[in-house]
């Protein structure tokens, strides 16, 4: 998978972000810097490569996540066979639940879940893997539960501790991955 390079009306694209954030991360860390790159302004740049007709299509809850995804990756990657590592799926299981569960208004129980994963990270997890997972979410407080006749229903308990879980996983990763982009360039 190569990142994009340019799109078709000749903007910067996140590879040039990406490069410029790579290059400041070589700087040393005692300096103040000023250009530094956001991950709000990484996120700006993707959304304003995609088309205007794209932002404004009306979703199902379920769906929601699937186009999300994919608009990230059709931004960053010039093919379509990207694919999520399952053992990557696994790792960030519980915010990836999260999240899932965030995005949609009804059917947050265990199975619409594991098929959510199936369909937008295109991983097979077993419900021995899920459902302890969401039970550990519950008994954390991030997760209330709805008991039904037969199921469970998830919602989100408390959306600030969701945000400051998520922003922290999402700054782990990007930092991970401009570091191993700078530590490429240092090899040229």
């Amino acid at each position: 998978m190569r990142p994009k390079e340019s799109n078709s009306t000749g903007e910067r694209t996140i590879s040039d972000v990406t490069t410029r954030v790579g290059t400041a991360t070589s700087e040393k860390p005692s300096e103040n810097r000023t250009d530094r790159v956001t991950i709000d302004q990484l996120y700006s740049e993707i959304q304003a490569t995609l088309p205007d007709a794209e932002l404004n299509v009306r979703l199902t809850p379920e769906q929601r996540s699937e186009v999300l995804l994919s608009r990230v990756q059709s931004v960053l990657f010039d093919d379509e066979a990207f694919q999520f590592r399952e053992s990557l799926v696994k790792q960030n299981l519980d915010e990836i639940l999260l999240l899932l569960v965030a995005h949609r208004s009804a059917d947050t129980h265990g199975k619409g879940l594991m098929t959510d994963l199936v369909t937008v990270f295109d991983t097979h997890l077993s419900p021995g893997t899920v459902y302890p997972r969401l039970h550990d979410l519950e008994s954390d407080g991030y997760l209330d539960v709805q008991e039904l006749v037969r199921t469970k229903e998830y919602q989100v308990a408390h959306t600030d501790a969701l945000v400051e879980r998520i922003t922290a996983a999402m700054e782990q990763h990007l930092a991970l991955g401009l570091f191993f982009r700078a530590a490429l360039d240092d090899l040229d």
